[in-house]
């Protein structure tokens, strides 16, 4: 599973921009790390392209807007 580097828009309203994936050393998983509301973040690829529900209707935790 891959991420494309761009902007994304979490469920819950803040705008992030990612900036590149990384391999966590230890167990090899694929991170995404991305930037936003002032702070660089690390997360799992699994966990960042997942989905979320939010009263009643599910929705992506991250939803791209402007991707490269």
């Amino acid at each position: 599973m891959s991420v494309a580097l761009g902007y994304y828009r979490h469920y819950k309203g803040e705008r992030y921009r990612v900036l590149t994936t990384a391999t966590h050393e230890s167990t090899g998983e694929t991170l995404v790390i991305y930037w936003g509301n002032g702070r660089t973040w690390a997360r799992e690829v699994s966990n960042f392209m997942s989905t979320v529900t939010v009263a009643g209707v599910t929705v992506r935790r991250f939803a791209a807007e402007e991707t490269t």
